[in-house]
């Protein structure tokens, strides 16, 4: 499948099915004699895994990965790392009842018209249980980011209409003690409400994701189409009901005038604004890159549908299974993994232009 790779020197391809037997990956790009923290990265998809607490799907799976090649007594070689995730708790059966149906907002449908065939076991290669191997891919760029003292903060800024008001970087303990992923006690709390509320109707909701990366270089992107904002725009949009990318003040920008969009600098040189997100023309400035990620309310809701079935007629169906009535507290580490796999790729990139 040409859409399951991703990257230019630092490369991810991926495979596998939601109901599949495995999925997995081989990153290629990874730098040598990178000393490797296994337990980090197997941290990583625990925080992306279902059935970690009441408020996401039920499914149970260990999420373990296995290492198939790449590294020599813990650290990198260099070469190729393969590496799988298997599948232990498919409910198969789940789905029979939709497999000559094709669900409303899902890629039942256009997956058929493409391929002429489709996997509606758990929506198959479409399924968000893809972004396993993207969580792997990027706690390993973490790993090499981190001895650039490139540092992450990604959290759930809103759910629903529910907000957070304050975005910034917040330490990773103070998100990860949030059921959540929000770092605010009090809109966590009500962001959880809202998330069981509508769960008990048989619905679900959506929600933002907000990123702030510190401490990347300037310079590093790539003009004239390979700007690092868009590259971040493409990684964001790809992953699973992602429906909008916004950078800096965003959509914001539009209602104002120059003299308040510029970025303004404090005397000791500290960031006042930064509309840009630290980006400008396509290149980092040295600013904090900030940016937002929303995500639509989960497809696959508890209540009795229309759905368009293989002969072209429409059937009332429930959609069984076990899904999140919000994915945006399990989104958070997929969000920060594309986030580390494109900045590595444009920083291994910029090492080509410099003699």
């Amino acid at each position: 499948m040409a859409g399951s790779n991703f990257g230019t020197l630092f490369k991810l391809t991926s495979f596998g099915e939601s109901h599949g037997i495995a999925l997995g990956g081989v990153i290629d790009g990874m730098p040598a004699n990178i000393e490797i923290d296994f337990e980090a990265i197997q941290l990583e998809l625990d925080r992306r895994r279902p059935g970690q607490s009441d408020l996401v799907s039920p499914r149970k799976e260990k999420d373990v990965v296995e290492f198939l090649s790449g590294f020599f007594d813990g650290k990198s070689t260099g070469t190729p790392i393969g590496f799988i995730i298997k599948n232990d708790d498919q409910h198969s059966k789940d789905y029979e009842n939709i497999k000559d149906s094709f669900r409303p907002s899902h890629a039942d449908y256009t997956y058929a018209e493409k391929y002429g065939i489709r996997d509606y076991r758990g929506g198959g290669r479409s399924s968000a249980r893809e972004t396993v191997a993207r969580v792997v891919a990027g706690a390993l760029a973490k790993q090499v980011l981190n001895h650039l003292d490139i540092r992450f903060s990604t959290y759930v800024c809103q759910v629903g209409s529910i907000s957070l008001e304050q975005l910034g970087f917040y330490p990773k303990e103070l998100i990860e003690a949030s059921l959540v992923r929000c770092p605010n006690e009090s809109s966590a709390n009500s962001m959880i409400q809202l998330i069981e509320q509508t769960r008990s109707e048989g619905d679900t909701i959506g929600g933002v994701i907000a990123c702030c990366v510190e401490n990347v270089p300037a310079g590093i992107g790539e003009p004239v189409f390979d700007k690092l904002h868009a590259e971040l725009g493409k990684a964001m949009l790809s992953i699973n009901a992602v429906k909008g990318f916004e950078i800096g003040s965003g959509f914001a920008a539009a209602a104002m005038k120059g003299s308040e969009h510029n970025d303004l600098f404090n005397a000791d040189g500290s960031t006042k604004s930064n509309h840009s997100g630290g980006i400008q023309g396509g290149i980092s400035n040295g600013m904090p890159i900030q940016f937002k990620v929303a995500f639509k309310p989960v497809a696959s809701i508890l209540q009795n549908q229309e759905m368009l079935t293989n002969d072209g007629a429409l059937k009332a169906s429930e959609i069984k299974g076990r899904h999140d009535a919000c994915v945006v507290p399990r989104a958070v580490p997929i969000v920060e993994a594309m986030a580390a796999m494109v900045i590595l790729d444009f920083y291994l990139r910029n090492k080509s232009v410099h003699l």
